[in-house]
């Protein structure tokens, strides 16, 4: 099983990224996606979520309307858009997998760092 996600990278602030994270070695398609965010000194955070069925998106109140997760299940990956970064959108970007029905079926990825400065 790996979750790997990409796409972090130096970004002035008002710039734009996308994440992606691929998944390989589970069934994509039956599991519930969200990209968590850790800084420096600071708890890991949720961002935003996707679930399996129906593609329903929950947000963190930080990133509303700046972000957007999508998925492609028929490429086994979640996508995060940033738009409009901020300095306080610096953090490590995980990628995190959760079956729908049973929860103890979860992964992580290792993480693309993202920094926004100028």
């Amino acid at each position: 099983v790996q979750l790997v996600e990409s796409g972090g990278d130096l970004v002035q602030p008002g710039g734009s990224l996308r994440l992606s994270c691929a998944a390989s070695g589970f069934t994509f398609s039956t599991y519930d996606m969200t990209w968590y965010r850790q800084a420096p000194g600071q708890e890991r955070e949720l961002v935003a979520g996707i679930t399996s069925v129906g593609g329903i998106t929950n947000y963190a109140d930080s990133v509303k309307d700046r972000f957007t997760i999508s998925r492609d299940n028929a490429k086994n990956t979640v996508y995060l858009q940033m738009n409009t970064l901020k300095p306080e959108d610096t953090a490590v970007y995980y990628c995190y997998a959760v079956h729908r029905g049973f929860r103890a079926l979860q992964y992580w990825g290792k993480g693309t760092l993202v920094t926004v400065a100028s």
